[in-house]
């Protein structure tokens, strides 16, 4: 039996499976507006505290890199490692190893790989991107249309400073219906509805 097609690695297969569905959802999200990076972000607690589960998080690198992307890391290094694993158990012993004590001996791996490239991609990051845990601080605050053009249920990235000066890239649409906002022009953030933020025209554009 092939080695994708062994019950034995069905862990593996699953993990694979993921990959494919999650890189599937976010490339239809950004067509209908919707994040699902931001919507995990937002289920995720907030590493603030020096508690046991945020040193934990903390080390995961949560809150420097997206939780989808790390999501993804934790995936690929827990599928490439098990269908390693059973590879070479295979070629070695002639047989699989059960496809639960594969899967428990791949986590590891799987960790190691979201601390591994997760502080790499954390040093590409640039340092003022915002995080979710943020975003609500920045309303009020007045912005720029940075990528696309934004109107009533097509999201455009807006650039937005807080009050430390730092900026932040926000998904944003018109809070008015018939309102439409090209790229160069400054609004002013007024709420937050599930993953986006909705704004306004700038009402004071000197003041930016």
């Amino acid at each position: 039996m092939s080695l994708y097609a062994a019950p034995e690695t069905l862990p593996f297969g699953i993990g694979l499976a993921l990959i494919v569905a999650i890189a599937l959802l976010e490339g239809i999200g950004m067509m209908m507006s919707l994040s699902p990076s931001n919507w995990l972000d937002d289920l995720l607690p907030d590493v603030s505290s020096d508690s046991g589960l945020d040193k934990l998080l903390g080390w995961l690198h949560l809150g420097k890199v997206p939780s989808l992307v790390l999501l993804i890391l934790f995936l690929m290094g827990y599928t490439v490692f098990g269908y390693s694993l059973q590879m070479a158990c295979h070629g070695l012993l002639g047989f699989y190893l059960p496809g639960w004590l594969a899967g428990l001996l791949a986590v590891p791996s799987g960790l190691a790989t979201v601390r591994g490239l997760g502080a790499l991609i954390a040093r590409i990051i640039p340092k003022d991107e915002s995080s979710a845990v943020s975003e609500n601080t920045l309303i009020g605050r007045t912005g720029t249309i940075s990528g696309g053009t934004a109107r009533r249920g097509l999201a455009a990235q807006a650039r937005v400073k807080d009050a430390l000066g730092r900026t932040h890239y926000l998904m944003v649409e018109p809070d008015l219906d018939n309102e439409v906002f090209d790229e160069g022009c400054q609004v002013l953030i007024v709420r937050k509805v599930g993953a986006f933020h909705r704004c306004i025209v700038n009402p004071h554009p000197d003041l930016m």
